[in-house]
């Protein structure tokens, strides 16, 4: 120990804090800048010329705790209804439980009655739509072209970009549904940027499920004659 060099403690800090960046949660990124800050600790209280650097490293080590702290209180105080964890359990897993509160609250629940259109072809999305319970057509050029049933997602394809949809979407049956409005989401997200990364990983999920079953309903076919 006698030969150990105390500036060891900076370059563990340092590659902490450069392992940090690579953080994709804003949690993790505050848990990485907290251990980082520990680590340096010794390096500033033994090295530091003034008690200013040490003071420095303790606050940004104190404030980083807090932070996640404050994150960590605000997870265990999340609460859902059944349905609201479902729609977490299928769309919103990359989120944390705050995180997915704060997201489900932008938006609303409704009960819908079977014929009403949630998108229409050719027309931006006007919302994000969350099937809880029912049935919803897909119709394209006036054609009946696929059906989507409870858990799927509405809309996600095409809300963040507001391009225009493919085809009209309508419901089959009375439904449940949950939804935000396009505009909304797209400024929540705009002030949310550690959220909107999970959500689209949500999404990617979703687009992957439907094209899935489409390949399988198109291999369930009869060859044409």
């Amino acid at each position: 120990m006698a030969n150990f060099d105390p500036a060891w403690f900076g370059y563990a800090a340092l590659l902490l804090v450069l392992a940090t960046s690579f953080a994709l949660s804003l949690a993790h990124v505050r848990i990485g800048l907290a251990v980082a800050a520990f680590v340096a600790l010794p390096l500033t209280y033994y090295h530091a010329q003034g008690a200013g650097y040490l003071l420095l490293v303790a606050l940004i080590l104190l404030a980083n705790l807090g932070q996640a702290a404050r994150g960590w209180v605000g997870d265990a105080q999340a609460s859902f209804t059944p349905e609201e964890q479902l729609l977490r359990q299928l769309h919103f897993e990359g989120l944390s439980a705050s995180n997915a509160r704060r997201l489900i609250d932008q938006g609303h629940w409704i009960s819908a009655r079977r014929g009403e259109v949630l998108i229409r072809e050719d027309q931006a999305a006007p919302s994000l739509f969350y099937l809880a319970d029912g049935v919803a057509t897909v119709r394209r050029d006036g054609a009946d072209v696929g059906t989507v049933s409870g858990g799927a997602l509405i809309g996600e394809a095409t809300v963040l970009d507001g391009s225009h949809a493919t085809g009209t979407v309508l419901l089959a049956s009375n439904a449940r549904l949950w939804f935000i409005p396009a505009a909304a989401l797209r400024a929540y997200l705009g002030s949310n940027p550690d959220i909107a990364g999970a959500l689209h990983e949500g999404f990617a999920r979703a687009l992957r499920g439907k094209l899935a079953t489409a390949n399988a309903r198109i291999a369930d076919l009869p060859p044409i004659a």
